[in-house]
């Protein structure tokens, strides 16, 4: 049962339903079983979870350097053809390296870049405690390629009780059948049904409910009421090597030091 049938303004594309809020009675039980990965940390405190934006990694750093190759030789042709063609010489050696920049720095750059400053892990931490959740948040823009500022993590924190759960499903021409969906965790306004920030929170909706289920069986009743988890959790800072070079060069995540320290620890008054 989700908590409202309408979705939160402004709608997020593809909403088909809410979950539970933080503090109402969560709708499944965690299953151990179906907990992969499971949390990366677990203690009295907090909870953190993986999340990756980017499911595949390495694979825009040679679509990148295929388009990069496409133009390079399309801007060789270009001048190969003024030479072959003297009438051309004034338009040809321009036009391939108008259309060579603007396909690199907007085809090829965002790709490899992606690829190779998403950080390791994307981690969102529930501290239960303090009652907030901190989110290593990585921003990157497609139509910015190079600015410094449109890249970059920006951690963020919020309270757990202004938090949303929200399912989500489109379909796109896409290499899985054209089905994407997940669940995406929307901050509202308190005491309102404004959102003011959405971020993503899993891949799959059965996926997310399951951990949705466990964050709030977490956060309600600490971590005597959590299953026991079948995998050991994975440290996405050490990796083992590698020949995905995109992993292998993938930046490590470091918290800021205040955040980190903060969101590892209880508050010296707990709330009443």
């Amino acid at each position: 049962m989700s908590y409202q049938e309408f979705p939160l303004p402004p709608k997020p594309l593809g909403w088909k339903y809410n979950l539970p809020a933080p503090n109402q009675n969560t709708s499944s039980r965690a299953d151990s079983t179906s907990i992969h990965p499971p949390p990366n940390k677990l203690n009295n405190i907090y909870i953190e979870f993986h999340y990756a934006s980017l499911l595949a990694r390495g694979v825009l750093i040679y679509l990148g350097a295929m388009i990069a190759i496409a133009a390079l030789a399309f801007a060789i042709f270009c001048i190969c053809l003024s030479i072959t063609f003297p009438e051309s010489r004034p338009i040809a050696p321009a036009l391939g390296l108008l259309i060579t920049t603007v396909s690199i720095i907007y085809g090829a750059a965002p790709m490899i870049r992606l690829d190779l400053t998403l950080p390791r892990d994307e981690p969102i931490r529930f501290n239960r405690l303090r009652r907030k959740v901190y989110v290593y948040r990585f921003h990157h823009s497609w139509l910015k390629p190079l600015s410094r500022r449109a890249w970059g993590v920006r951690p963020v924190a919020y309270n757990w009780d202004d938090l949303r759960a929200e399912a989500w499903m489109i379909y796109a021409p896409m290499g899985t059948g054209g089905l994407k969906e997940g669940i995406t965790l929307a901050v509202i306004k308190p005491g309102t049904d404004e959102v003011i920030d959405r971020f993503n929170f899993t891949e799959g909706i059965l996926k997310g409910e399951m951990y949705w289920a466990l964050v709030q069986q977490f956060m309600q009743q600490g971590p005597q009421a959590l299953p026991t988890f079948r995998r050991p959790p994975r440290d996405w800072n050490n990796d083992p090597a590698t020949l995905n070079l995109a992993r292998r060069w993938a930046p490590k995540v470091q918290w800021p030091v205040d955040m980190d320290l903060e969101s590892r620890t209880a508050p010296e008054h707990p709330p009443g």
